[in-house]
């Protein structure tokens, strides 16, 4: 694969539910050295890597380590977007270890598992490899150049510094915001998948991620705005307050992790008044400002909308890939 200069790295596949223990902390040591206000709990991440399609965790996570301890991580992932194929890599470094060859290790036996992976896959509109980045996280990016990726997207991490100032927008004639009821799991699900085949490297939900997006344990759908026209899913926005972040930081932070409206109610207001509704729900609920996550070449005008109702960019993202 490559050397590394740490005496007695070792590398192993992840082997139990304690590793994701070990995930969570390589994590939060990397982000902290790098200033990025976003931590995952051990719980969390143990949801989104066993329900995952065309993932095995115990086979796709890779861990270093020194002396028995872990100090780092790498993934392999596999994801369908449009009709290509994306094997992605990713992992974290704890920030004492970092540029001694452990992470271009971890990349290279990632990519080496996803050839295993993509042997069994006939792939048909093609593959690429991919993996995708905050771009203050320390070497990350250096180090997917120097292997032959190329940026070819760029997102923005957007805030929202108050919550006390929020305009008044009224819900269009017709429509209505419902509680979310366990029913309406599935509805609500699949209305925004619908909605984000708009969206560029869109890639089709599959029943694992339908378990997944109410297994996490932050999940709390009180939260949620979601638009009714009769039994029609209109649009919805999710809300996440992550409770480890927000006491890991000092925060009274809320997440719209996801807004999406559907194409016969666009163009009508619904996207501001279900942000407005979830940033006042958010208010209420003890928070103090809001950050969301966008595609910097968004068709469907959201920047621009994030930005008439106050959001301002604060994180920049970078999406690569490598020719297969």
């Amino acid at each position: 694969m490559t050397t590394t200069t740490v005496p007695g790295v070792s590398f192993r596949t992840l082997r139990d539910e304690a590793d994701y223990q070990h995930m969570a902390d390589i994590l939060r040591a990397a982000h902290g050295a790098d200033g990025i206000e976003w931590v995952i709990e051990a719980a969390t991440l143990r949801v989104e890597h066993e329900h995952r399609a065309d993932h095995d965790p115990r086979r796709d996570v890779v861990f270093a380590e020194v002396e028995g301890t872990p100090v780092a991580y790498g993934e392999a992932l596999r994801e369908m977007k449009g009709d290509v194929a994306v094997y992605y890599t990713g992992g974290k470094v704890r920030p004492e270890f970092r540029r001694r060859g452990i992470g271009r290790s971890l990349l290279r036996r990632s990519e080496a598992r996803l050839r295993e992976i993509a042997a069994h896959k006939a792939d048909a509109g093609g593959r690429a490899f991919g993996s995708w980045i905050l771009d203050n996280e320390g070497g990350a990016a250096p180090l997917l150049l120097s292997e032959g990726y190329e940026a070819v997207r760029f997102g923005f991490g957007m805030r929202r510094p108050t919550l006390d100032d929020l305009p008044e927008v009224a819900l269009p004639d017709g429509l209505e915001v419902r509680p979310v009821r366990p029913q309406d799991h599935r509805a609500i699900f699949d209305a925004d998948n619908e909605a984000f085949r708009d969206s560029w490297g869109h890639g089709e939900a599959t029943d694992e991620d339908f378990i997944a997006a109410y297994a996490r344990p932050d999940l709390d759908t009180s939260l949620w705005r979601v638009a009714w026209d009769g039994r029609e899913v209109a649009g919805s926005v999710i809300v996440e307050i992550a409770r480890m972040e927000n006491e890991t930081f000092g925060l009274r932070r809320g997440w719209l992790e996801r807004v999406s409206v559907r194409r016969p109610w666009r163009r009508r207001g619904l996207a501001s008044a279900l942000i407005v509704s979830a940033l006042a729900g958010l208010r209420d609920a003890g928070m103090k400002d809001a950050m969301l996550g966008v595609d910097s070449e968004n068709q469907t005008g959201a920047l621009r909308l994030y930005e008439s109702l106050g959001f301002i960019v604060r994180d920049h993202m970078t999406t690569y890939r490598k020719a297969w």
